[in-house]
């Protein structure tokens, strides 16, 4: 048995990492940690333990002492957080960062996106892109990737890496979920704002995870990120979870994009190439670390169109985390996550 510590337990991300803990044959929990509602039992901020052995689980302070005990930490804070708690850990500790702390590679992006100080970078945790399972598997330190950068990369990388795209002319249009905003409570949010009504938000190259779309894509193609340009604009869908990006881009005579997305994804367990005249939907992905795409060419246009789906809190943030821990500890990649979806 490997020794697990949850930061940030009280949030979305941190109450779907620990239905994948309370199912996983190998991980022991041993502290979940949380910041204003340490002391209170885990059934009553996460309704969906109440009929578990884990629902008088009462959440611990979010201390370096407490989590520093766990073989394992994955740390699920707010952007900017992570850095200063991880500097308190034993440094054998492995930990999964589920922020944007350690994702940039530049200093630079970091400042201009999210401000202060750059903490620097970790092995960047999407093992599905060219070459990194192994990184991953080599790594004490992982950063899990954002939710949208994974739905794009996911869409695109492939295409990057075999030069069948111009990455210089990417467009992205993705809605995702409310619980992509986290749990703070915002008018913005509130059932009356969002039911029956969907918004843009973040619009004209702000939003903060342009850079990390940017970063993969340019890794994929083995190009510097300053060759790559994502216009990204992310939409507020009336729905609690899940994401539905369309990611476009011009297509370089002779190729074809179908059957490098088809070969790259062909022995991937969570990623699913839809057959013909099947489209992504995000219910099928619900509660699972699974994606699905679909690939056309608007010849008209001289663009290919990939529909990427995912879970945001699944594959966008707990099921990658469970998914880079598995490997980071030599075990089975898709031990203990959904493969099935739970739609409708």
């Amino acid at each position: 048995m490997n020794t697990v510590a949850v930061a940030g337990a009280s949030g979305y991300a941190g109450g779907e990492l620990l239905r994948y803990l309370a199912q996983h044959p190998t991980f022991d929990l041993i502290a979940a940690c949380a910041a204003g509602r340490a002391g209170e039992a885990l059934g009553t901020v996460h309704p969906q333990f109440s009929a578990t052995p884990w629902a008088d689980l009462i959440l611990d302070e979010t201390t370096p002492s407490v989590l520093g005990q766990a073989d394992l930490v994955f740390a699920a804070l707010p952007h900017g957080e992570s850095a200063a708690l991880v500097e308190q850990l034993p440094a054998e500790t492995l930990v999964v960062d589920l922020g944007a702390d350690f994702r940039l590679v530049s200093s630079d992006a970091w400042t201009a996106f999210y401000g202060g100080t750059h903490a620097g970078s970790w092995t960047y945790g999407l093992a599905e892109l060219p070459g990194v399972r192994g990184q991953i598997a080599a790594s004490t330190r992982v950063a899990n990737p954002g939710c949208y950068p994974t739905a794009v990369a996911l869409a695109l990388a492939p295409l990057a890496h075999a030069a069948a795209i111009d990455s210089t002319d990417i467009v992205v249009v993705a809605a995702s979920g409310t619980s992509g905003a986290g749990r703070k409570p915002s008018d913005s949010l509130l059932a009356t704002s969002v039911m029956g009504s969907m918004s843009a938000y973040k619009v004209g190259g702000i939003h903060q995870h342009t850079p990390e779309m940017e970063q993969s894509i340019a890794a994929a193609a083995g190009e510097d990120p300053s060759a790559v340009r994502v216009s990204f604009t992310p939409l507020l869908a009336p729905m609690p979870r899940g994401i539905v990006a369309t990611c476009s881009a011009p297509v370089r005579p002779g190729r074809d994009p179908g059957a490098i997305i088809r070969a790259a994804y062909s022995d991937e367990q969570f990623v699913t190439v839809l057959g013909e005249g099947q489209w992504p939907t995000t219910g099928a992905v619900l509660g699972t670390n699974g994606a699905q795409l679909q690939v056309s060419v608007d010849e008209h246009a001289g663009r290919v169109i990939v529909v990427s789906v995912i879970d945001n809190l699944g594959k966008g943030a707990a099921g990658q985390a469970i998914q880079n821990a598995n490997l980071m500890l030599g075990l089975d990649e898709a031990c203990g996550l959904d493969l099935i979806g739970i739609a409708p």
